[in-house]
């Protein structure tokens, strides 16, 4: 890493010693008014900037040759200008209103700016069509800072998880055109839920760290925000197949009609994957769709997008004991029962099953270049079930009654049965947006409504006797009501000084109802009122070299997990809060990026596993009053020729409990009178070293490569810091090449090649543990989760 450093250093000196030419400009409207804020990018290099309160830019230490300059503003048509250096007299650059309102204003609100001082990434639509082959987006997005992947079955396709600076997916927030994703009860993403939804995005910002005020679940950690298709004006087909390892198989079929008579177009996409999964069972049959309906004027876009999926997975959740890893990398215990000849079987529909269908309807209007509306309806419904057989399970746990056979009566037997739920969520969220002179203002929020039912069904059983089929045995409800109202400001002191404030207000409203599948009664209610300050400094004292430093409040209410499993009679889970400060450098030139970004997250009342368990044995989170992560995240890019590059990141952090108890089971008294203080322990499954390593090689137009690597330092796997419990450090690389075939017939035909794990790693990437002490002794029951060796995939992609 030393060498990268210096590596970075020294190219840093090269390029600001050779500064040769200065490019200036100015953007305006045609009345000859200057447009502030516009995006004005220098093609093929890493150098752009936003226009100052004179509608203005400048760009210095160019070499001369020849450039071409990109100019975006919302609401106006994009220009292409190819300029030739040295230029000695100013350009003038007039934009026209666009015949349509363009798409990006849907999410402007909820994204972060070129002048927003917080720590943030952009995937663009071309690198997630690059990448995307099948596997879930947390793999799609790995290239961004601090980002760690994990994947139940081993292939990045089903069930996918991920984490940011170590947090965990349920402190993420995740929205689609500014909607919130996150279950409202659980405050997960399954993105096997959302299967392929990628081969509808346009693009997707990462915010790390608390971020910009949003809407759904409270942003603990990082933001994801993805925004779907924009128009496209002309129609098109797209068929897109890939096949692989793993009896993989991925088909995409996508249509639009363009833009119709000026005003309307329509969007269709269909798709299919399937995969046997790395893991014995661990497959997936995953189909999901995508349509979409705008009306464009100048000034309003009126969108209606509904998409749906539909899962069934194999479980491999359970993942293996550490002592199988050696002599059986790949073994499932899912399903796994014994006869009464002691011969093992494996139930065959040992499944995760479930539907989810979203209903989107957004609305856009400008009112004029300084003030535009967005507001949006939308609507999920979420039904499905994981099935499991269970043998020896007692008929009174089940509420059912013990039948009579033989004039014997029966207490227990083996069962299938089918834990369901069914949701509803509803809402609307809006904002309101002013850019005018130096200030850029946003008012916004959203009010949402999720409503779920959890309940359970015995479908067979070896012994039914009279209890009715279907036998229902537990159901409880989960009502919750979440509404927030932020502003946003970032005023322009000067043409290098931005000031941001952000507030917002969050109401939470959470009632439970009935029994849980343990028949443990439920009912409670809970109240939040939550107050998220943020406010940040950014400085540009020129386009080459750009600072910024922020401070944000983030709060985060307990889970349904949390209060489902709170001890009875110990104290109940109580919000959290964090205190986010953050500090960054970024120097951009024409060949060369570098950027560094200082984070220190002070939590209090985390929730953690101590090792704790309520009355009937379930694990509880416990809120840790003093814990914090520290890091420092690097970033940069070289163009080392103009068919070579190099992109890599790196993170290095410590994250830490300050004060932890830790509770071990006592399976020789049947408590836990085990208990030891540790003091200041690692959080769990936070590495110290996240890096990650992207070179593409263009030797032609037609065919390129990319050589993508990444490392994750070692984990603990509990809050004990004990390297007994631990995933090691793991170090894995991807190939991936294109080959653009040159034909008449399609607009686009692409071979692609995908090779991942291509020096065949043996890694896990996640993992769970259990400590209890027997006979005076500690021991351990744990799971692990191994990831494929090396395999492949290859696709096709053909557009009319």
């Amino acid at each position: 890493m030393k060498k990268i450093l210096a590596l970075w250093m020294l190219q840093l000196i090269f390029f600001s010693a050779n500064a040769q030419n200065t490019l200036n400009g100015r953007v305006e409207n045609e009345k000859g008014q200057p447009l502030i804020g516009a995006n004005v990018v220098i093609e093929n290099t890493f150098v752009g900037m936003p226009t100052d309160q004179n509608g203005k830019f400048s760009f210095d230490g160019l070499k001369p040759g020849n450039y071409e300059l990109k100019v975006s503003y919302l609401g106006y048509q994009p220009i292409a200008r190819k300029i030739t250096l040295p230029e000695k007299d100013l350009i003038t650059i007039t934009m026209k209103p666009s015949a349509v309102l363009a798409d990006e204003v849907i999410v402007s609100a909820t994204r972060a700016g070129d002048k927003t001082p917080v720590a943030y990434s952009d995937v663009t639509k071309k690198s997630i069509e690059e990448q995307n082959m099948g596997q879930d987006i947390p793999y799609l997005l790995s290239m961004t800072p601090s980002l760690v992947t994990t994947s139940d079955a081993g292939t990045g396709i089903g069930y996918t998880g991920f984490r940011i600076r170590g947090t965990d997916a349920n402190r993420i927030n995740v929205t689609v055109n500014g909607i919130p994703v996150n279950d409202a009860e659980s405050h997960g993403v399954y993105w096997v839920d959302l299967p392929d939804l990628a081969s509808s995005l346009q693009n997707v910002q990462v915010q790390r760290g608390v971020g910009t005020s949003t809407n759904g679940a409270g942003a603990f950690g990082a933001t994801i925000n993805m925004q779907t298709n924009n128009l496209n004006k002309d129609a098109y087909a797209e068929v897109n197949s890939s096949a692989g390892s793993f009896n993989t198989f991925k088909n995409t079929v996508s249509a639009g009609t363009g833009l119709l008579n000026g005003k309307f177009s329509f969007d269709a996409r269909l798709s299919k994957i399937t995969s046997d999964g790395y893991i014995d069972r661990g497959w997936s049959d995953l189909k999901s769709y995508y349509v979409s309906g705008g009306y464009y004027t100048a000034k309003s876009i009126l969108k209606v997008n509904i998409f749906s999926g539909v899962e069934k997975t194999y479980q491999a959740w359970y993942g293996i004991p550490s002592d199988m890893l050696a002599t059986n990398r790949r073994y499932n215990p899912a399903g796994e029962y014994t006869d009464s000849q002691g011969k093992v079987h494996y139930y065959n529909n040992e499944t995760d099953n479930y539907w989810q269908d979203n209903y989107q309807l957004l609305y856009s209007h400008r009112f004029n270049e300084y003030l535009n509306l967005n507001a949006a309806l939308h609507y999920t419904y979420g039904r499905g079930y994981y099935e499991e057989y269970k043998p020896d399970q007692s008929f009174s746990d089940y509420l059912m009654t013990s039948p009579t056979i033989g004039g014997t009566q029966v207490q227990s037997t083996d069962l299938v049965r089918r834990k369901w739920l069914n949701n509803d969520f509803y809402g609307t969220t809006f904002s309101l947006n002013y850019n005018k002179g130096k200030n850029n203002m946003t008012l916004g929020g959203a009010c949402n409504q999720y409503d779920g039912r959890h309940f359970g069904k015995v479908i067979w059983a070896r012994y039914y006797g009279e209890n009715p089929i279907n036998h229902q045995w537990y159901y409880s409800t989960g009502l919750k009501t979440d509404y927030n109202v932020y502003g946003k400001l970032n005023h322009q002191f000067s043409s290098r000084l931005n000031a941001y404030i952000d507030i917002q207000y969050r109401h939470i409203s959470y009632k439970i109802d009935g029994n849980d599948d343990d028949l443990r009664d439920l009912t409670q209610n809970h109240y939040f009122d939550f107050f998220n300050p943020k406010v940040g400094l950014y400085y540009s004292p020129n386009d080459r070299n750009k600072l910024y430093v922020s401070f944000a409040k983030a709060h985060r209410e307990p889970n349904r997990s949390n209060y489902k499993d709170a001890d009875p009679n110990g104290p109940v889970p109580t919000s959290e809060t964090l205190n986010d400060y953050e500090a960054g450098y970024n120097f951009r030139s024409t060949n060369f990026a570098f950027g560094v970004n200082l984070y220190f997250m002070d939590y209090v009342n985390q929730l953690i596993l101590t090792g704790e368990i309520n009355d009937v044995g379930s694990a509880i989170m416990t809120n840790a009053p003093n814990s914090y992560r520290a890091g420092i995240e690097l970033t940069g890019g070289w163009r080392i020729c103009k068919s070579l590059r190099w992109d890599a990141n790196a993170t290095f952090s410590r994250n830490k409990i300050k004060d932890f108890t830790e509770y071990v089971d006592d399976w020789d008294n049947w408590g836990q009178q085990i208990s030891n203080y540790l003091g200041t322990t690692d959080i769990a499954f936070s590495p110290d070293v996240v890096a990650g390593s992207k070179i593409n090689w263009q030797p032609a137009k037609a065919f390129s490569v990319n050589f993508s690597s990444h490392y994750v330092g070692k984990q603990y796997i509990d809050n004990t810091s004990s390297e007994n419990r631990k995933l090691n450090a793991y170090f894995f690389s991807n190939l991936k090449a294109d080959y653009h075939i040159p034909t008449n017939l399609f607009k686009e035909l692409t071979l692609s090649v995908m090779v991942n794990n291509i020096f065949n790693a043996m890694y896990e990437s996640n993992a769970w543990v259990y400590s209890y002490y027997e006979s005076g002794v500690r021991k351990k029951m744990d799971g692990y989760y191994p990831q494929a060796g090396i395999n492949y995939l290859i696709g096709i992609r053909a557009r009319f």
